[in-house]
């Protein structure tokens, strides 16, 4: 029979030493109603038309949900002409250009779009506004596929892309154009505003949406993170280096003074960080899933003593309906 453990003055040393933890975590945080239902959309299809159902794109820019979509019968591209005619695809929720469902329809195939109500929203606004005679200044990052997307709505030279305030004063535009202006969903609250307003200081005539284009989940979850960040030491932010929301939450801790580090699973986590930090702030881009943050959580309980306390700015109740051809 062994002898019943017996912990030794050093285990009972270790044991004293787990200092306390508080860790703030931001709501609303984690997956938005685009991203809920772009999944749900590869998931369905995979159970209405069997595997593999490809999507073009990463349906949302996280690798654990991406994966996951994979083990289930989910085949990612880049392009269409990855798919084979007879296999349906899924375009992912950032958006596509026009020309990508028009191919699709030529070769006769079997599309979903995922695209998210709020960018396809943006995609009509564009279309009134070239209707109107409107030359339109899009406010967004360069690549990002969103913006890639959004741009192959209208033809081509009739949008024009800017990042920075910088950018507007390079504009060749002149106060007797018929200008306009949309911008990305996933932009920086506060940066996009220093940038509408010098496009609205450089041309008076500019016109805008009746209603921000960047959408509530992105405005609430920067807003999260500025209820915590002045409390924190240090603030995680769960999310892809490619996602674009979860690197605004990055930039706004860090403008309020707080030091904040992007990671995409508790396994990134370095136990250095958390030297001479008693705070911490956490929460998760639009794309990642609650389960990630809880893995943080539980991580960063086998270092410390954790206190979690929660700091909600505002209810989310938005649902989007999926398209037809998944509930007929």
């Amino acid at each position: 029979m062994n002898a019943p453990f017996q912990e030794t003055p050093a285990d009972a040393a270790d044991a004293e030493e787990k200092l306390p933890l508080k860790v703030l975590i931001a709501a609303p945080r984690g997956f938005c109603a685009g991203v809920d239902r772009a999944i749900e959309i590869v998931e369905k299809s995979i159970e209405r038309f069997g595997a593999p159902v490809y999507v073009r794109h990463e349906i949302v820019h996280n690798r654990f949900v991406v994966d996951g979509l994979r083990e289930k019968g989910a085949i990612f591209v880049e392009e269409l002409d990855e798919v084979p005619n007879d296999a349906p695809v899924v375009f992912s929720a950032h958006g596509v250009p026009k020309a990508v469902p028009a191919e699709a329809e030529r070769r006769k195939m079997v599309y979903l779009d995922a695209t998210c109500p709020l960018v396809s929203k943006v995609h009509r606004q564009a279309e009134r506004q070239i209707e109107k005679g409107q030359h339109i200044i899009f406010i967004g990052h360069v690549g990002h596929p969103e913006v890639i997307g959004t741009m192959g709505q209208v033809p081509d030279g009739q949008m024009t892309l800017v990042e920075t305030v910088a950018d507007v004063a390079e504009l060749p535009f002149t106060q007797e154009d018929s200008l306009s202006f949309l911008t990305q969903t996933t932009l920086s609250v506060d940066d996009t505003a220093k940038v509408i307003a010098a496009l609205k200081d450089r041309f008076p005539q500019i016109v805008g949406p009746r209603a921000e284009d960047i959408c509530y989940a992105t405005s609430n979850r920067q807003a999260a993170v500025k209820a915590i960040a002045s409390s924190c030491d240090l603030v995680l932010v769960i999310g892809a280096p490619n996602s674009s929301n979860s690197l605004r939450l990055v930039e706004v801790a860090e403008r309020l003074g707080t030091d904040a580090k992007l990671i995409q699973r508790a396994s990134e986590i370095d136990p250095e960080w958390l030297e001479d930090v008693g705070t911490i702030g956490v929460t998760a881009g639009a794309s990642a899933p609650e389960v990630l943050v809880r893995e943080v959580v539980d991580r960063l309980g086998e270092w410390r003593d954790i206190e979690e306390q929660k700091v909600r700015t505002a209810e989310e109740k938005m649902v989007f309906k999926l398209p037809r051809e998944l509930t007929e």
